[in-house]
């Protein structure tokens, strides 16, 4: 089956023996009650071109995996974080992958949504960048200048974080909001002073001449991505949401172990030059696990920051909207 389905992929034969194999071995010992639970015959994944999740995707692992469970799954893409909660708010989508903040927004907007995965990073894979004869030195320098990150996004976080962190406030800043191809071409430009941005983008600006690092994120603020789900579609098909859970989590294992692979399966996937696409995967944390404690702590302690700051219009608690994954391994 493997040789089948992925002959054509660059790379993928060793990850597909190791992983597919025994997911697809989970699915066929499943309760027969547990296969019938479920009626829907599709599964829509709302994703973006970068982490395990696309990495699972172009593989085919998680295709694989519900089709054994006679399902289809339909692949949805952003290209960053609060569209796709809009998208999974709706139900246009069942299922996806986001930075901290966008589900902070969404929460607050009273979205329909739930967190089921998280992905805790220390920072390395994002930053603000200015250009190399840019008079900002530090993240005091920052103050009167033109900042440019996606509004709701990690990258707003990152850059009130790290004004808090310079004694500087959001007033002190002109924040230019702008989704990350659009900041790339404004910082390009020179039409914004600094920009916050995660990776790849990150890693794609860092390889263009004349770009500064300003300040990383680790050492700021903790840069988690969570994986969330329709409220309504994981109380309805709660093990649909666990075999999601468990198939990226399985490639999360096999990516760590294999970042040269990796790096060649997404540097063909995006396009994205093999020398920043690797610095982008060499700096990924792929380990998915159920929410912890000090994760939802940090999601809260995010959901104060944008209230205190008059950015979400209700104070929320984050344990309201946290679903319990078990994982079976």
């Amino acid at each position: 089956m493997t040789d089948t389905i992925f002959s054509k992929r660059l790379g993928k034969r060793s990850f597909l023996k190791a992983i597919l194999a025994t997911s697809v071995a989970a699915v066929s010992l499943a309760p027969a009650s547990l296969l019938a639970q479920s009626a829907t015959k599709e599964f829509r994944i709302g994703y973006q071109k970068n982490g395990v999740l696309y990495l699972a995707k172009q593989t085919g692992q998680i295709d694989a995996a519900f089709k054994a469970k006679g399902i289809d799954v339909k692949w949805v893409e952003f290209s960053f974080g609060p569209p796709l909660l809009e998208a999974l708010n709706i139900g246009s989508i069942d299922f996806g992958y986001t930075g901290d903040s966008p589900p902070i927004f969404a929460q607050a907007a009273g979205a329909n949504i739930l967190y089921v995965a998280a992905q805790e990073a220390a920072g390395a894979g994002a930053a603000i960048l200015v250009k190399d004869d840019s008079p900002i030195k530090t993240l005091a320098d920052l103050k009167g200048k033109k900042l440019g990150f996606a509004k709701a996004s990690s990258a707003h976080n990152l850059s009130i974080a790290a004004l808090e962190k310079a004694g500087l406030t959001y007033q002190d800043i002109t924040p230019v909001y702008l989704p990350p191809a659009d900041g790339a071409a404004a910082f390009s430009k020179g039409a914004i002073d600094a920009w916050t941005i995660w990776d790849p983008f990150y890693a794609v600006a860092e390889a263009q001449p004349g770009t500064r690092v300003l300040a990383l994120a680790q050492g700021i603020v903790r840069q988690n991505s969570f994986f969330l789900a329709n409220k309504t579609f994981t109380e309805a098909h709660p093990e649909l949401v666990s075999l999601a859970n468990a198939e990226i989590a399985r490639a999360s294992q096999w990516a760590t172990a294999h970042r040269e692979e990796v790096t060649k399966i997404l540097t063909e996937a995006t396009g994205i030059a093999y020398d920043a696409q690797k610095k982008a995967v060499d700096r990924t944390e792929f380990v998915i696990t159920p929410l912890s404690p000090p994760v939802v702590d940090e999601q809260q302690h995010i959901a104060d920051r944008f209230l205190a700051l008059g950015l979400i219009p209700k104070p929320i608690a984050v344990k309201d909207v946290v679903w319990v994954w078990k994982p079976t391994t």
